[in-house]
């Protein structure tokens, strides 16, 4: 996989805001995500050659963190969270509906490649739980009817 010149000239423009080029590495897999959805290894080792780092370092940083999908994720990602404040207030069956309107399971992309479902262990709003994070934006105080609305959305978009 070789990067376009565009890419490249963005991943540039990134390293030049850093120290060292190691340090701009999770900026770099954040730009190359945004750019292709997710990181696959002949991205993560081309990431490597531009920053000059072994291609195991740019794997285990990829591989560690939740942020970064090493296989193809859909257009749009739902982040539910199961900690405890949002399991007391529905979490489970908020889970269960969303599975049972996507029909899919956490860790799955619908048919269509639209919408991918995971379970998060804190999303940071329990007083406003349940909540979700669907791409950028977080929604509290679940309700089937906001969920309903949500995933209408997400579908036509």
């Amino acid at each position: 996989m070789a990067f376009s010149e565009d890419l490249k000239e963005r991943i540039k423009k990134i390293m030049s805001k850093y120290e060292t080029k190691q340090s701009a590495l999770i900026p770099v897999l954040h730009e190359v995500q945004r750019e292709y959805g997710w990181l696959s290894l002949d991205s993560m080792k081309e990431v490597a050659e531009l920053l000059s780092i072994p291609p195991a370092d740019v794997q285990n940083v990829a591989t560690f963190y939740t942020m970064f999908f090493t296989k193809p994720v859909g257009k749009h990602i739902i982040w539910l969270c199961r900690t405890l404040p949002c399991a007391l207030r529905g979490a489970q069956q908020v889970e269960h509906y969303i599975s049972e309107k996507l029909g899919i399971k956490p860790g799955e992309t619908t048919p269509d490649g639209k919408i991918t479902f995971f379970e998060a262990e804190c999303l940071a709003s329990c007083g406003t739980a349940p909540v979700m994070l669907v791409d950028d934006e977080l929604y509290e105080n679940l309700t089937r009817k906001k969920i309903d609305e949500l995933i209408e959305k997400l579908r036509a978009d």
